[in-house]
């Protein structure tokens, strides 16, 4: 079986390419290795910036469908230290450029703007093999295989498409999430729930931290986040809850009971999260037929941009095969080009927020930060 355009991986950045693809009639197929839309849970909360995930979603013709679905109030951030102290409460006023949207509601939307069919669940990709001319075979475990006349990697942290063009690899960042959720917070977990507040808290102190967010239906849904070395979490089964959840409770002893609380009352089995990134600068020389977007091509530690980038990503390259209709390596190269100026940028522009919430001052590096006081010292 061949297929013109072939994107790998149902993330955001290759659904936004499918969908703009669609919009300007542009045939693509995407090829999923979950087996259905709902079989995992698919993130928190994502704040769409202005200049990247809403102007994806402007090109794809779908943002008055996206405004219809923010959480309103969301905007609103809160700083503890481990005593429970509030060190800064910042109320969503309205007036904020950056909405926030559940990253599976989302999904969703993109989904459900797509012809049927377009989706092909449990597609889980084994190798791909180039074939010359620009084309390329992909095998899944299900033992099919599809020839592509183009490729597009947007499957993530552990590409299968990317060795066609770079040999770079993940590398462990020095920090580990662990993932947890209080379901209908108001009622079950009252003490939890005030802790969080109506948007994002950020409870912090050297080295550790929990970063919790207000969902939809009073979810309250927190990461643990711990800076250790990967041995850290490699010498036992993370897989065992109890004992994840001891081990991370060790390193949140004495804190406030509200805030242990959300990780020790859990209403679903813990989750590690370990953090790693791509080089920064990672790039390629042009391959024909192949190409990246979002974390398979840009890999980084979560600052808030992911998601919009790979939105973003996802929509310029739809953009630049419907202006070069019959000349696909034009339109990866200005894609490339393109992705490549904008991943440097934002590193360039990284204030290192996710290092800079556990770092030996926090929590009041982070409130410097985001009061505009100057570094903490």
């Amino acid at each position: 079986m061949t297929t013109p355009v072939m994107i790998i991986g149902a993330g955001l950045g290759g659904l936004t390419l499918a969908r703009v693809l669609h919009v300007h009639g542009i045939p693509a197929t995407v090829y999923e290795a979950e087996p259905a839309p709902d079989s995992r849970r698919q993130g928190g909360l994502l704040d769409i910036h202005p200049h990247n995930g809403q102007a994806a979603l402007e090109a794809a013709g779908l943002i008055e469908e996206f405004r219809k679905l923010i959480l309103p109030g969301r905007e609103a951030y809160r700083i503890m230290d481990r005593a429970g102290n509030v060190l800064l409460d910042l109320p969503d006023v309205g007036t904020g450029e950056r909405p926030e949207i559940p990253r599976g509601v989302l999904r969703q939307m993109l989904l459900d703007s797509l012809p049927a069919g377009t989706v092909r669940w449990g597609h889980k990709v084994t190798s791909v093999k180039a074939l010359g001319d620009g084309r390329h075979r992909v095998n899944f475990a299900d033992s099919t295989t599809v020839v592509a006349d183009l490729l597009i990697g947007a499957d993530g942290a552990w590409s299968r498409v990317r060795p066609l063009l770079s040999k770079a690899t993940p590398e462990y960042f020095g920090v580990c999430s662990v993932e947890t959720f209080l379901f209908d917070a108001e009622t079950r977990h009252p003490a939890s729930s005030k802790a969080v507040g109506a948007g994002s808290l950020f409870a912090l102190a050297p080295g550790r931290g929990l970063l919790a967010h207000r969902e939809g239906g009073g979810t309250l849904h927190t990461y643990a986040q711990l800076k250790k070395p990967q041995d850290w979490f490699t010498d036992f089964d993370t897989t065992d809850a109890a004992a994840l959840t001891a081990r991370v409770m060790k390193e949140f002893d004495g804190w406030a009971p509200a805030l242990t609380a959300l990780i020790t009352d859990s209403d679903t089995p813990p989750a590690l999260r370990p953090v790693f990134t791509l080089p920064a600068g990672h790039r390629w020389d042009r391959v024909p037929g192949v190409t990246l977007l979002g974390d398979a091509a840009h890999l980084r530690a979560p600052n808030g941009e992911g998601a919009n980038l790979a939105m973003l990503d996802g929509a310029e390259l739809g953009r630049a095969l419907a202006a070069h209709p019959g000349d696909t390596e034009t339109a990866l190269t200005t894609h490339e080009h393109a992705m490549f100026t904008r991943a440097a940028a934002v590193e360039a522009d990284d204030d290192g927020i996710y290092t800079t919430m556990i770092d030996d001052h926090a929590p009041h590096s982070l409130l410097a930060l985001m009061t505009g006081a100057g570094p903490a010292v």
